[in-house]
């Protein structure tokens, strides 16, 4: 399994060194915290990261602060104090720099690491939102208040994007009357939709649903109300009594040639 350009062993070595330097510079800290002239209790907040943009090179931040104040940053390639940490930030950042791995280690994860996570990332969110997932359809009515009134749903779920058009038609006309709902997300990210037509129940008879979206290509959907026969179904209705008229000829004819032999 992958995270962006990652597998999951590089993301658990990562998280080990995470928790290892984590680890270490705790333990430091309390080591040194006299010199340094910190006072329990304390805190430190550490901000790193890198910032992608797409016609410049990466830039990339490691920024510590010592009570909400600007304490240290790293820069190049060394550690620098920042004017408000004074001189316990300038006595961190003299200890730091002596530790040649730990700021090659700091160089790579904020040059290198971050900005290949973080194009998986965008490559991997690029193809979640270019993917196109087919809708589902159906139909469903009920009366109005108004007697002699019917009220046609037309219910389109499961597609991806969201952009879709449906419309109750006549034929190829489309009925105005046709009132769409806001889109409803699921859970996993596509969507539903309901369209509704008020009709007189008389006039309900020969309509039809229509879907459009990206991923039917130019195969649209298309649900009839009521028992209208799709086109498949009327064929079928005329090739199978045609093709047991066939059979039933040949039959007889065979037939007939054997009386005639006899």
């Amino acid at each position: 399994m992958r995270t962006g350009n990652f597998t999951d062993e590089q993301l658990t070595d990562l998280e080990l060194l995470f928790r290892v330097y984590f680890i270490g510079l705790t333990q430091e800290i309390r080591n040194y915290a006299s010199q340094f002239q910190f006072e329990y209790p304390f805190e430190m907040q550490v901000n790193a990261g890198c910032e992608l943009y797409s016609r410049e090179s990466p830039k990339d931040f490691v920024q510590v602060a010592y009570e909400g104040s600007d304490f240290m940053s790293f820069q190049n390639t060394s550690w620098v104090p920042s004017p408000e940490g004074g001189s316990p930030a300038q006595k961190v950042c003299d200890l730091l720099n002596q530790y040649e791995g730990i700021k090659e280690t700091v160089q790579s994860l904020v040059r290198k690491t971050c900005p290949q996570f973080l194009l998986g990332l965008l490559d991997a969110g690029k193809m979640y939102l270019q993917r196109k997932v087919k809708p589902e359809a159906w139909l469903s009515g009920h009366s109005t208040l108004k007697s002699g009134r019917l009220l046609l749903v037309c219910h389109v779920s499961g597609f991806y994007p969201k952009p879709v058009w449906v419309m109750w038609m006549r034929d190829e006309q489309e009925q105005l009357g046709t009132k769409h709902e806001d889109p409803f997300p699921h859970a996993d990210g596509t969507w539903y939709l309901r369209a509704n037509l008020d009709v007189a129940a008389e006039d309900a008879a020969g309509l039809s649903c229509r879907v459009r979206h990206s991923s039917l290509g130019d195969q649209d959907i298309i649900l009839y109300w009521g028992r209208r026969l799709s086109a498949s179904l009327i064929s079928l209705a005329v090739i199978v009594p045609l093709i047991l008229l066939i059979v039933l000829m040949l039959l007889f004819k065979k037939r007939c040639s054997y009386w005639n032999i006899l």
